[in-house]
């Protein structure tokens, strides 16, 4: 599972919560630039990887490795200083302040002259949410929020994503349009590492996938090998 050159590396990674263990010794590397996405079945662990790997659930064993550095177990905002950003599931931390507010929180740590001039850029790349600037986030759509917390988090200018379920609950026409930003952010340079439960549209703009079974690795591949695998099909795409 390890990788010569990966910018993220997992290995033997055990992890739960409290009495529930439900890593069970996960490994996965991901490359720099590369789009890598984690597909299985309800409760297989994905959700608890993603997390694990940004500091929310310390790991009983294994390591993780970001840019050649452990950083097993350190706090979410060590971890976001190095560069590893995060856009967990769900919608809009600050629902109640306006989308520009919410920008302006996402670059927290940053202290330099630029941070007024990315906003602007952002919400310039993102006709959506500079047309509702002074709106309160809350009153966006899900997907006009799930495109506002990827912007948040480019704030940081992360070197790699974690992306927990960016289509949940979103109609066909926004999943295509969260699906072309991920797409575009990865084409700017920033690695994702992606948990979705559209199996079928995550592979289809992976360059690898992994497959989790009840907190194990079970597949491993490129997302048009996992694609064409007959057990993957059978077992997690549908058939």
């Amino acid at each position: 599972m390890v990788a010569d050159g990966a910018l993220l590396e997992l290995h033997s990674v055990v992890a739960g919560y409290e009495e529930v263990e439900v890593l069970h010794g996960v490994s996965l590397a991901v490359r720099e630039g590369e789009i890598a996405s984690i597909i299985g079945a309800n409760g297989a662990g994905k959700s608890t990887l993603l997390r694990t790997v940004f500091g929310l659930v310390v790991p009983r064993a294994g390591t993780v490795r970001f840019a050649g550095e452990e950083i097993t177990g350190r706090a979410s905002i060590d971890v976001l200083r190095r560069g590893l950003g995060y856009v967990p599931q769900g919608r809009c931390n600050f629902p109640a302040m306006s989308v520009e507010e919410n920008l302006e929180m996402g670059a927290y740590l940053r202290r330099d002259a630029r941070v007024g001039g990315d906003i602007k850029a952002l919400l310039a790349r993102f006709p959506m949410l500079g047309a509702k600037r002074r709106e309160p986030a809350g009153t966006l759509s899900g997907g006009q929020q799930q495109i506002l917390e990827m912007a948040i988090a480019l704030l940081l200018h992360p070197r790699l994503l974690l992306i927990d379920e960016p289509s949940l609950g979103l109609d066909p026409r926004m999943v295509e349009i969260v699906f072309d930003t991920i797409l575009a952010i990865n084409r700017e340079g920033t690695a994702i590492l992606m948990v979705e439960q559209n199996a079928k549209k995550a592979l289809s703009v992976s360059h690898r996938g992994f497959v989790l079974d009840l907190g194990r690795n079970r597949f491993e591949g490129t997302g048009a090998e996992l694609l064409e695998n007959r057990d993957v099909r059978r077992h997690y795409l549908g058939g």
